[in-house]
């Protein structure tokens, strides 16, 4: 996957990529299993630990997980983020044998400055249905009602990007934003789903603590900071079949055009710098 190679690059691709972005589920959307995709930050470093775990969405057993872990290319530039977690991420799910029915980011979709935050540019790399669900908003928003499952939009810009989530009573909400393929009340239902007992979804909270855990390991031994495994047995949910995640041709050929987008931010970017330039 290329990486653009400026701030300016990336806000480009960003804004081709985000009419990209369906906001509605496929028909008869159901999903059974939801992965949960966490990072964890070196201190001082440059090296990240990429988690995907995968868990059972009726019953909230963990199915499978993969980790990877590498180096971030791209600064540190709020709004930006999806450029320094999505080649581990995408790597660590390119381990799971079995294709998640839904991604769930911990961070924004649709709330992001430029409609395209981590949760879109995973479900458009992918292809499949993503939600964002962070822990600090982007966007104004009033607080919902103490209950759990209580609501309120999150609004940027007079335009509604989100909502604020109450999925636990009395505790701070999460915000909860449109990836791709999926709907607001779909992503707030499935998030509701998903956080039973805490304030964040159990996919955020396994992905969080593997992420955590396979970064303290790796820097114990540093001369292994470029690796990438599978974490459990690679078994089907039932009632599934088992398939290879990386093997699809579409999925290949969404990775072509992502790259070939991001050839042409490259170009479009440098031919506004040297517009008006004397030769």
């Amino acid at each position: 996957m290329l990486v653009p190679s400026t701030v300016e690059e990336a806000v480009a691709l960003q804004s081709a990529l985000a009419p990209s972005v369906i906001r509605t589920p496929p028909p008869d959307f159901a999903p059974r299993t939801a992965t949960g995709l966490d990072v964890a930050y070196a201190i001082d470093s440059p090296v990240i630990a990429a988690a995907v775990v995968t868990i059972d969405v009726a019953t909230g057993e963990v199915l499978e997980s993969a980790t990877a872990v590498g180096e971030t290319e791209f600064p540190y530039v709020p709004g930006l983020f999806a450029f320094r977690e999505l080649p581990a991420l995408l790597t660590a799910l390119s381990h799971l044998r079995t294709t998640p029915d839904l991604l769930v980011a911990d961070g924004h979709g649709l709330a992001h400055p430029r409609r395209f935050g981590l949760a879109c540019h995973l479900g458009v790399v992918t292809g499949l249905p993503t939600i964002g669900v962070a822990k600090t908003p982007m966007g104004d928003y009033a607080p919902p009602a103490p209950t759990r499952g209580a609501t309120t939009p999150l609004v940027d810009q007079a335009e509604e990007v989100g909502a604020a989530l109450r999925t636990q009573p009395q505790v701070k909400p999460v915000f909860v934003s449109v990836g791709h393929k999926i709907d607001l009340p779909t992503a707030c239902a499935l998030t509701l789903t998903l956080a039973p007992r805490y304030r964040l979804p159990e996919t955020t909270r396994q992905a969080d603590h593997l992420s955590r855990t396979t970064l303290k390991t790796r820097e114990s031994r540093p001369h292994t900071y470029s690796e990438s495994r599978p974490q459990t047995p690679r078994v089907a949910p039932p009632g599934r079949t088992s398939c290879t995640f990386r093997a699809p041709r579409a999925r290949a050929d969404q990775h072509e055009t992502y790259n070939s987008m991001c050839r042409g931010a490259r170009l479009a970017v440098f031919s506004r710098a040297t517009r008006g330039v004397g030769r």
